[in-house]
């Protein structure tokens, strides 16, 4: 038997805890990271508690009568402990059913998480979705992921843009220059689609203030010292993910993303990671496969990670 509650304020140090040492937790999980939005959400995160101790946690966001696996976090699903079992499983879900009806619950919309984040193997959460919830893959969206210790050497075209970048005498650079950065990355956004990146400056400033040493800033600079591109990387341990890139017209001329991921894949600048993702090519739900962008990311030795949304009825 499970009690279940609703996440409140109250609880934030026991919900932190608990994703510090979770077996596929984050650190997008903490409440510091999932708070920063937390006006545009009506948080219903769920902590699961069995014989008195906190078991499990699913973020996440209800909708009027839909729940859904936290709408302002790329992945999402059950949070779990290292002793979850496969029958622990199944029975939370047949009672987290039971307890979603109670609560007027008619849809669920469940952000899986991607296996390359689990830190020990936790898809016990996929076989209850299929045994007990009989829930249907609604979205499957690729991202392109290097496994570091098993890397495909890079294409002939991004050996070409090193080669150039190498030749102009550009400079790679940790940097805490975020506005820079976000300028560009916006200026990149609204030229080719009109849209703002999904963090503020204040909100990426500000994450970066509360996760110094997860989220960290690289740059190429030209010769005369001007930033000409960027990735803002997320460090979750075992998964370095480019939550953002961008580069200005020189910057991509003169081939400075071939350097930026040149150093950081493969000059041991996070020797104890496991992964290296460059995070979605896809658009539209998954429908839109964006052609030249994965190309890009296979080039640098990307290959295909699905981040799959299931759906089921309460």
């Amino acid at each position: 038997m499970f009690e279940i509650k609703l996440y409140n304020p109250s609880l934030e140090n026991e919900w932190n805890r608990f994703v510090a040492n979770g077996k596929n937790a984050t650190f997008l999980f903490d409440r510091r990271y999932m708070d920063y939005h937390h006006d545009r959400f009506t948080d219903s995160s769920l902590m699961f508690y069995r014989k008195g101790t906190l078991f499990a946690l699913l973020p996440a966001n209800r909708v009027d009568d839909v729940l859904y696996s936290h709408q302002g976090l790329t992945y999402g699903g059950l949070l779990m402990n290292n002793k979850a079992s496969a029958e622990n499983i199944v029975e939370l879900y047949k009672e987290l059913n039971d307890w979603l009806s109670a609560q007027g619950i008619v849809k669920v919309v469940y952000k899986a998480m991607p296996w390359i984040y689990h830190r020990l193997p936790a898809q016990e959460d996929l076989y209850a979705l299929t045994e007990v919830c009989h829930a249907e893959l609604s979205t499957r969206e690729i991202s392109s992921t290097i496994i570091l210790n098993n890397r495909i050497k890079f294409a002939e075209s991004r050996k070409s843009g090193l080669r150039k970048a190498l030749r102009s005498n550009l400079r790679f650079a940790k940097s805490d220059d975020l506005e820079s950065f976000w300028n560009m990355l916006n200026n990149n956004l609204m030229t080719r689609h009109g849209v703002h990146p999904v963090h503020s400056l204040a909100e990426l400033q500000l994450l970066k203030s509360r996760f110094p040493d997860k989220i960290t800033l690289y740059l190429i600079y030209n010769i005369k010292g001007r930033p000409i591109a960027g990735t803002l990387i997320f460090d979750t341990g075992q998964v370095i993910h480019t939550q953002y890139i961008a580069s200005t017209d020189e910057g991509k001329a003169e081939g400075a993303l071939d350097l930026l991921f040149d150093k950081l894949i493969n000059n041991n600048v996070y020797p104890s990671a496991l992964y290296f993702d460059f995070g979605k090519s896809t658009e539209n739900g998954g429908h839109y496969l964006n052609n030249n962008l994965i190309f890009q990311k296979e080039g640098f030795g990307g290959r295909g990670v699905c981040y799959d949304t299931y759906t089921w009825k309460v």
